[in-house]
């Protein structure tokens, strides 16, 4: 008698992320031995600063390699706390602050730590892949709010009060946005906290993973208007700002009770942060943001040298990121054509055929709630990126 190998219904109800199964790909066709550029993952192409390593390697040698407290050292929270006080304006204590493996572990503990079956968790597209599969886990209902390129990929505030309702226990949003690269200015996080405080029961979970790459030099925090504080979950971390995605290091400043609950079940999860990580991350967090200027200039850039190559492609369409360092094109253009036999019926058919055809690795839109785009990472030197362009254009060009 054989071991019964289905799986468990919540597995069912997720999807493999689309980001990761694209990284995936490419790798496979690379072992075969064809020139493959990866524009897939959200990684920023910079080693980690050497002060920061630094930090770590005192870690190590001052044995923080024991069991440490679930939610973080108090120094680390203490330095957070500065942080937000400093960088974001907002007065979180450090009991107020909560240290995961990465900012993705984060979003986790809050959605499950605060949403039940039966509730609604609005979800601006376009959105970060994991979002609507952390809330498909917790058994909740995702509702999309879809958005345009004519409006940079943003909500108004009248949108927002529309898809509001006393079912709504949350709204999930990130700014500079993964993947469109646009940014909520002061004024207009400022109309949606008027229609916030209207729901006192929603939680508002705002995603700053990419505050320092942010090319308005305003970036704002949603959690500082006071009127609606408590009801506000800042989420960051270091991967991105300080070219630290192995360390795997994020944080949450949130009302205390929000805290406290995920403190509880990060407990039963993972427990604490690694050590040695949360000694490195600290010295990221104490440091002057100014650090983070030279990646943020290169980022710059290269989105005003790619983004000049990809809209000379006939049939893309571009916005321009003010953040991040993310393309976000609308390809609608290109559904119903072919090549060789190959229909493309959407992103998803045309994120595969520029793979197969010109190598090179994008994401469909489809998995960040805009079906119309594909999501192209410029996180890649700029020889690789004028590459990857013409290869594009290459391979459009042949589809009719």
């Amino acid at each position: 008698m054989s071991l019964n190998q289905n799986v468990s219904n919540l597995l069912t109800r997720l999807s493999e992320s689309a980001t990761l199964a694209m990284a995936r790909k490419s790798r496979e066709l690379k072992e075969a031995g064809h020139s493959v550029i990866s524009l897939s993952l959200g990684e920023p192409d910079f080693d980690t600063p050497d002060f920061i390593k630094d930090a770590a390697k005192e870690g190590i040698d001052q044995n923080y390699t024991h069991y440490m407290p679930v939610p973080g050292y108090a120094d680390l929270r203490e330095s957070i706390s500065k942080k937000f006080n400093r960088d974001n304006y907002v007065s979180y204590s450090p009991d107020q602050i909560v240290v995961s493996t990465g900012a993705k572990q984060s979003l986790a503990n809050l959605i499950l730590a605060t949403v039940n079956p039966g509730d609604e968790v609005l979800l601006p597209a376009p959105y970060w892949v994991s979002y609507i599969e952390m809330v498909k886990m917790a058994g909740a209902t995702p509702v999309v709010v879809e958005t345009s390129i004519e409006d940079d990929y943003k909500v108004s505030a009248g949108i927002l009060r529309s898809n509001l309702n006393e079912k709504t226990r949350m709204l999930i949003f990130s700014s500079p946005c993964n993947p469109s690269g646009s940014v909520y200015s002061e004024a207009e996080l400022r109309e949606w906290a008027d229609v916030i405080k209207e729901f006192p029961n929603l939680i508002v979970v705002s995603d700053e993973i990419y505050e320092h790459i942010n090319y308005t030099k305003n970036h704002f925090s949603l959690g500082s208007i006071e009127e609606i504080y408590n009801q506000v979950v800042t989420v960051n971390g270091v991967s991105k700002s300080f070219a630290m995605t192995g360390w795997r290091i994020g944080y949450i400043g949130a009302p205390l009770w929000i805290a406290k609950a995920c403190n509880k079940l990060q407990g039963q999860f993972t427990s604490g942060a690694s050590g040695i990580s949360q000694r490195a991350a600290k010295a990221a967090i104490d440091a002057d943001p100014s650090v983070a200027d030279e990646m943020k200039s290169t980022f710059f850039k290269r989105r005003e040298m790619f983004g000049k190559l990809l809209s000379a492609i006939e049939g893309v369409e571009i916005n321009q990121p003010k953040g991040a360092f993310y393309m976000f094109p609308r390809v609608s253009s290109f559904f119903g054509k072919s090549f060789k036999g190959t229909t493309i019926g959407n992103s998803d058919d045309l994120a595969e055929y520029i793979l197969s055809e010109a190598h090179v690795a994008t994401v469909s839109g489809a998995a960040f709630g805009s079906p119309e785009c594909i999501r192209l990472s410029y996180a890649a030197s700029e020889e690789e990126l004028k590459e990857a362009a013409t290869r594009m254009a290459d391979a459009l060009n042949k589809l009719s």
